[in-house]
């Protein structure tokens, strides 16, 4: 005899079940309702506006309207999560309304090279990716699925300035082709808040050791007949405890920056943190997080985990180390969601695609450089020949039975210095492509 199963409601969704093996529905929590008012059409000519640095408002560039966005500078003591199970399986649940979506109506562009999603005004119609400068994107509504940030750093340095603080930065060090500075005339730098975790925490860190004490003792040599002193390690356990605090240590959200150039956009100063509005996206794009809350929870803490592990290691005066272990216990936990401005931009040069980054903060530039390999292993020759040629002068001329001196033993001294100058020269250079 066939089961008759109950035909599911349309306005029910399934929900988690204490039960195993048992399926619950639940009425879905309402869809958000976001008023049309916050399009941020200006009301006095209906033109599009935008949020601007200079003015630190929303702006109509048509007719000059000024619009006060109602945000509280909160700094540093921006309320943050206690990063508990209840809280985040809070946040993870809330309704839209209250931590999640843009706060505004938003579109989505999928970028179909990188993957890059970004969110941009529904009015906006570029469609180049800002990470990797493809114009193969496709455009989709922004689905309010992602937690809500709380606080943000408004943009701070205008878009115009970019060009002049990129092309600064392109000339800075000879180890570049001259001509590189010519490539940030064809930048197109984009506007866009990244993603960001914060995290604090206290770390309670007990250390165990073996630890060598150099001790000097006086003995009796037998074969020379008189008393010496020797060195030997006396070994012992040792112990401590240390404990530190952790306060909103930034862990990166986004997958489309390597994390080396983000830290190099460092520092972004927090005391700037103002409570979240929608209408400091007006005009400019966002991407929403790619690395989750738990992802990045597990990056931060295996970060703290190693400073008080340098900490630990510092508590013991000796360099004979052996058998180190370390526990470390966490509490007062706590997170919170951000958003930090940059300016975004890809150039090319010598037919190649290079990224450029800016703190929309600072004004700190960051990102990729060619180097002038040809500069650079002239002067390596430049440090190596001079101790080549004159070693290789004296060998010839004693080799004829002239009297050379310390003229070899001169060339060889030149050369392994210009050897050693040329590989730090070698590793700044190969340091300097990702400058």
């Amino acid at each position: 005899m066939s089961e008759t199963l109950s035909p599911i409601p349309p306005d029910y969704v399934r929900v988690e079940s204490k039960l195993e093996g048992i399926t619950v529905y639940a009425p879905a929590p309402p869809a958000e309702q976001i008023p049309d008012a916050r399009d941020f059409k200006c009301p006095n000519c209906g033109a599009t506006t935008a949020y601007s640095p200079r003015a630190a408002s929303v702006t109509c560039a048509n007719c000059g309207s000024i619009y006060t966005l109602q945000s509280e500078n909160v700094g540093r003591q921006a309320a943050e999560f206690e990063f508990t199970l209840d809280a985040v399986k809070h946040a993870q649940t809330a309704t839209p309304q209250q931590l999640r979506g843009w706060g505004v109506t938003r579109r989505d562009l999928r970028c179909e090279n990188c993957g890059a999603t970004v969110s941009v005004a529904p009015t906006e119609l570029a469609t180049t990716c800002p990470f990797c400068g493809s114009n193969r994107v496709a455009a989709r509504t922004a689905a309010p699925d992602a937690f809500r940030p709380r606080v943000l750093i408004p943009f701070q340095i205008e878009r115009e300035a970019c060009v002049q603080l990129a092309r600064a930065w392109l000339a800075r060090g000879w180890f570049y082709p001259s001509d590189l500075v010519h490539a940030a005339r064809g930048a197109q730098f984009t506007g866009i808040y990244l993603p960001f975790w914060t995290f604090s925490a206290r770390v309670h860190s007990a250390w165990r050791a073996q630890v060598g004490r150099e001790k000097r003792e006086q003995y009796f040599d037998m074969g020379e007949m008189k008393f010496k002193t020797r060195t030997r390690l006396e070994w012992n356990w040792e112990q401590g405890k240390i404990s530190l605090p952790f306060n909103d240590e930034l862990q990166s959200g986004t997958r489309r920056i390597d994390a080396s150039l983000l830290k190099r956009l460092a520092p972004y100063h927090l005391h700037a943190l103002v409570t979240y509005d929608p209408g400091f996206l007006a005009g400019w794009r966002a991407q929403s997080y790619e690395i989750g809350l738990n992802e990045a929870w597990d990056a931060a803490r295996g970060n703290m985990r190693e400073i008080a592990r340098a900490a630990c290691l510092e508590q013991i005066d000796s360099r004979h180390i052996r058998n180190f272990s370390m526990n470390a216990a966490f509490d007062d936990e706590a997170w919170r969601f951000i958003l930090l401005p940059a300016y975004l931009a890809t150039y090319r040069f010598a037919g190649k695609t290079h990224q450029i980054a800016i703190n929309g903060q600072t004004g700190q530039v960051a990102g990729e450089k060619p180097v002038a390999w040809l500069k650079v292993w002239l002067a390596v020759g430049a440090l190596t020949l001079p101790g080549i040629l004159l070693a290789s002068a004296a060998a010839l001329l004693g080799a004829l039975r002239f009297q050379t001196g310390g003229w070899f033993v001169l060339g060889l001294i030149l050369f392994v210095v210009g050897a050693a100058l040329a590989a730090a020269l070698l590793h700044r250079a190969t340091r300097a492509q990702d400058a």
